[in-house]
Formats: structure tokens, sequence, C-alpha cells
């Protein structure tokens, strides 16, 4: 989807560094706590300085759903400006500083592609109960048809928990499904699979939403237990095997770990996986000289590295890993937004309709619910 950004006037391009940082900070006092900043790990530093909160998108959803403030600037990117417009109150306003800072995963997944396949793979299985579960970096409408399936949303950081929901009786309080469909990252259903033990070739198959039953036959879906859409995170396919073993040869005693959004072919060469906030905890709760190389963004990476100078950290790969999407939400747009907001002014409000919305909430809350797992998967 093209969204588009009104260009910003030529004294934000004009500022330096230190008048946009100043302004800034003059706005948070002002506002007080009518304003609540929130900043994923993969922002810039100069947008995390700013943030009241920072987290992953499952602790940033719960955030946006607890916080009184009036007005909500998420700095992310659109999926979870939209989550935030969903599990917030009605008389909150969200905005996003970039209306082009969007999610290329996310935008693999078409609403009417996710219903066709809900219904093709139904008829394929032999009208087998199969259940949605969506990763969060998802539109709005895909949580809806999710939650309409009796499915539920996730983050990596309790994807392991919500499979496992998923798959669970309904009279254990599971979802009961035969099947689990994957929504959009076939990375992370895959890996999540494997750490549930299912390891055989045929318990996973991949849906191309571009091939007619997306390029599979009944025989395969009906001996697959995962139905993984064909979408992936560009950050995380910079990450090699070739990068792992210069590493190892370079770095005795190094441990890696890797997002679980990367192939499971790296994912199964590293020490473990992790999503963002189980990457943080983990180097933080290691000794000093440990040596680290993870594979997740490089802002991340960077920031995990300056605050924990007595351990090596670095990024897996030689080159960064940037996700250029969220590089775009920056100092002078989050200005521009805090400056129209100070003169009564609400630009780049991000909303949902209420009935999507309300069908979105159930995912989302279902998300929410189930607990993260608190610490990353080894392997071996």
């Amino acid at each position: 989807m093209i969204r588009l950004q009104e260009p910003l006037p030529k004294d934000y391009l004009d500022a330096s560094d230190a008048e946009l940082c100043e302004r800034i900070v003059e706005h948070k006092r002002r506002f007080g706590k009518r304003l609540c900043i929130l900043g994923h790990h993969y922002q810039r530093d100069e947008i995390i300085r700013h943030a009241d909160i920072v987290g992953d998108s499952l602790k940033l959803s719960q955030q946006a759903g607890r916080t009184d403030a009036a007005y909500i600037v998420f700095c992310g990117v659109h999926f979870m400006a939209e989550s935030a417009d969903i599990l917030s109150k009605d008389d909150q306003v969200v905005c996003l500083p970039n209306m082009t800072a969007g999610c290329a995963m996310a935008e693999m997944a078409d609403v009417l592609d996710v219903e066709a396949c809900v219904e093709e793979m139904a008829e394929l299985s032999g009208q087998a109960k199969i259940v949605p579960i969506t990763y969060v970096n998802s539109t709005a409408a895909i949580k809806a048809v999710t939650a309409r399936a009796g499915g539920a949303c996730c983050t990596s950081s309790n994807a392991l928990n919500v499979f496992a929901w998923g798959l669970r009786p309904a009279e254990q309080n599971g979802a009961g499904a035969d099947k689990l469909l994957c929504i959009p990252d076939q990375h992370l259903g895959r890996n999540t699979a494997f750490a549930l033990g299912f390891a055989a070739p045929e318990d996973c198959v991949v849906y191309d939403p571009a091939q007619p039953n997306g390029g599979l036959t009944a025989q395969q879906v009906r001996g697959a237990k995962f139905i993984l859409w064909k979408g992936h995170c560009y950050v995380h396919q910079c990450f090699h095997k070739e990068h792992v073993e210069k590493l190892r040869r370079e770095m005795p005693g190094v441990r890696i770990i890797v997002h679980p959004e990367c192939p499971r072919e790296l994912v199964a060469l590293a020490d473990a996986s992790g999503s963002t906030e189980q990457i943080i905890q983990a180097v933080e709760a290691a000794p000093a000289g440990s040596k680290w190389a993870i594979g997740t963004e490089s802002n991340l990476v960077e920031r995990l590295a300056r605050r924990h100078p007595e351990q090596t950290i670095r990024l897996l790969a030689d080159a960064r890993a940037l996700c250029r999407q969220m590089f775009r939400i920056d100092p002078a747009h989050l200005l521009w937004v805090l400056d129209n907001l100070a003169e009564g002014r609400v630009v780049n409000q991000v909303t949902v309709a209420p009935q999507v919305a309300a069908e979105a909430r159930t995912a989302l809350q279902r998300m929410i619910d189930i607990q993260p797992v608190k610490t990353v998967t080894p392997n071996g």
C-alpha cells in the first residue's frame, strides 16, 4: 500500500541536530503526561533518547493499551501504530511521525489473498480445522481475518506459546487446530515449528499467494501441520552461514544469537535464537568478557555494544543490516508532529475502522494474554 507523507517545511530540514533535540525535549516538558512517545528497538539513537517507553512489538502493544496519554506518538512502523490505535482508548490520538514508514513484510500479505488462502486450504485439507497465527507484523485487516477464523496474533517473543495454544485441544483452553496457517513470515513459522518438535520436511509447506492454491496439492496440505505464508523480513536475510563460519574461526568462544525471522538453516547454525527483548536479556545476563555475534537489526546491536563495553558485541554480518522503513522516522519528522500537536493540529493520525478494529482487537488481545517466553531458544 502506498502511503503519502506531507513534505517537511524547509526549516525542519535546515535545523541542526542539537536544535531538533532541544525543541523535542521542550515539547515533552510542556506536554507532560499528555504525551507518550513509544520507540521500537530498531530505531536510531536520536529517536530512542526521546522515547518514554522502548520495547519490541509485544511490549509496545501492551503499553499502548495502558497509557493514559492523550497523544501517543509511535516511533515505529505503520502496523505498530495501527495496533496502538486498536488497543488505545477512543479519546486517544495515535500519530506516526512519517507515514511512509511501513513494513515490507506486512505488505507481502494482502487481506483478500489471506481470505482466499483460508478457503483454499480448508478445501484442500478436507475441511480440517485450520487456525491462523498471524505475526503482529501485519495489517489490521489481516488481524481481523485472523480473529474471525478463531486465531491469534503473535510476536517473536511469544510465538512458541501462541503456536502451542493454537494446537492445544479446545477442552484444554486451546484453539484446537488440526493445522496452523502462519502469516506472513515463513521463517518465524518454520523456526517455531522446529522448536515445538516438528522437524520432518512434510510438517511445513509454503503457501505462495501468486500461485493457484498457493502452489500446493491436497496431499501436501493434508500431510502438513504448518502452512507458511511466503513472506520474509529483508533485514534478517542479510545474515548467512558464511558469516557464522567466519566468526567461529576468527572469534573462538563467540556465542551467536539470531532473530527467528532468519532462515532456518542459519538458526540451526547459531547457538540460540530469540526476539529483540530476549536477545537484550541474554546479553544483560552475560558475564564480563562474553563475546557475541548477533543477527538482527544494526541499531539494536550497536546500542547493546555501547551499553556493555565489558563484553565484545558485534553484528553477525560485515555490513550494516538496517530497516529502511524504521529509518524514515527521524528527529525532524518527530518534531514536526509535536509542533503541530502543540498548535492544536493533529497530523499523521493513524486510525483503524471501528469494525476492523473490534475484530483485530480480539486477535491482539489473545496475543497479549498468552505469556512470552522469557529466554532465548537454545540449539542442540
